[in-house]
């Protein structure tokens, strides 16, 4: 039994290497949210990070300016649920490559 429980220790343990190496890994991978037909386009890393906002010039009209404010918080949205989605499909990938099928199905993770 206790031979075991130290398996079961051994992969927790690359479990959690797996998924802190993924979290950094997410710090390098870029996705882009726009809104306007890109007029708007944002650019986050896999943390949700916003790293870039381009604004077509044709956008910027001084008497609309609550329309491109519209048009940059619709981007920044896309682009973090894009991020969030890249997280969770990557995290996903590093569980299901390191969980025995076994212990998935013991944690409740499979059906």
């Amino acid at each position: 039994m206790a031979k075991g429980m130290t398996g079961i220790m051994k992969q927790a343990q690359k479990l959690q290497a797996k998924l802190a190496k993924v979290q950094d890994e997410l710090l390098d991978k870029k996705v882009e949210g726009s809104a306007g037909g890109g007029m708007v386009t944002v650019v986050a890393n896999g943390r949700q990070d916003v790293l870039e906002v381009k604004i077509d010039p044709e956008v910027v009209d001084p008497e609309d300016v609550e329309m491109l404010e519209d048009l940059v918080v619709a981007a920044i949205k896309q682009a973090r649920d894009r991020a969030q989605e890249l997280a969770e499909e990557e995290m996903s990938k590093a569980t299901n490559a390191l969980m025995p099928q076994g212990m998935m199905k013991l944690s409740g993770m499979a059906g």
